[in-house]
């Protein structure tokens, strides 16, 4: 393992140093980390890096020993796309590096979008390293498939934004496919997309690229597995979010009986951002509540 610090200001993190750690695999991944408690990983979304947790990391650092990190392909990781095989499964792996680097045994993980998917990957692949997951709205596409109404909704969704970005992307196109992709997870025209989120965006472009061009974005987790969990897992899913996304989130849930599920009114899908005030406070509960951490009180 390599190992060394490079400092640069990401927004809303308390502009700490950014710490570099190469995998075994040689993959390079950015992180911070700070405060103290049980160990909590924060998984970023498909086109997010680590600074999308700026509306926790005041809170949570409080209760918590925090790592956020950016995904392979995210900034500001130099990772080169060489492959079409990237998945949650891939994160997944790259997260266990990751912990193995830090000598940490077992976390809890908190995601949102294809961060949860990789959460819910992870907790899969080895429950006994995964303390709690919490999730919000993991994209696993095949469960918008198991019913008819679903099927008709992901099909919807990927006639206007899966294979229209992918399109773009393989003819090199990478504002195109980023701004299409971004419509349809957050329910918006492309072409109504604010700058300010399209630069953050393309900052993540090679992460949006990765999913668009694998073979396989959107991995199976059966539901026999997904029942089969035995850690504490909270579900949570924008009241207002796009169509695809309550198909899944549907159909997810009834697969994770045990599950806590919340449906947090006046937001999209981006819960954690876009009412992070009661993100916090149902993360804090859950996390209490489960026995993860005790006298807990939100900040």
């Amino acid at each position: 393992m390599k190992s060394n610090v490079k400092t640069f200001s990401p927004a809303g993190i308390q502009d700490q140093p950014s710490h570099q750690v190469t995998l075994p695999n040689g993959v390079v991944l950015n992180y911070v980390r700070q405060g103290a408690g049980p160990v909590v990983f924060l998984i970023h979304g498909a086109m997010g890096d680590l600074r999308s947790w700026e509306p926790q990391w005041n809170s949570f650092t409080v209760h918590f020993d925090c790592i956020s990190y950016s995904r392979r392909y995210s900034y500001p990781n130099p990772n080169a796309l060489t492959t079409r095989s990237h998945n949650a499964m891939v994160d997944a792996e790259d997260l266990f590096g990751l912990m193995d680097c830090l000598s940490i045994e077992s976390a809890i993980l908190v995601g949102s979008s294809y961060g949860g998917f990789t959460a819910l990957a992870a907790a899969n692949i080895s429950p006994q390293r995964v303390r709690a997951v919490v999730a919000v709205e993991p994209p696993m596409m095949r469960y918008a498939e198991m019913t008819a109404d679903g099927a008709q909704v992901a099909q919807a969704f990927r006639e206007s934004a899966i294979l229209p970005a992918r399109a773009a992307f393989e003819r090199g196109d990478d504002m195109e496919g980023t701004r299409i992709l971004t419509g349809g997870i957050i329910g918006r025209k492309p072409d109504a997309i604010p700058a300010a989120i399209m630069e953050r965006r393309m900052q993540n472009a090679q992460a949006a690229r990765s999913l668009s061009l694998s073979d396989d974005e959107f991995p199976l987790i059966e539901p026999s597995e997904l029942s089969a969990l035995q850690m504490p897992i909270l579900l949570m899913s924008g009241a207002n979010t796009a169509p695809v996304h309550a198909a899944i989130f549907k159909n997810v849930s009834a697969s994770i009986p045990k599950a806590r599920i919340r449906i947090i009114k006046d937001s999209g899908h981006s819960v954690s951002q876009q009412q992070p005030t009661v993100f916090n406070a149902e993360v804090f509960e859950f996390l209490a509540s489960s026995g993860c951490l005790k006298n807990l009180e939100p900040a």
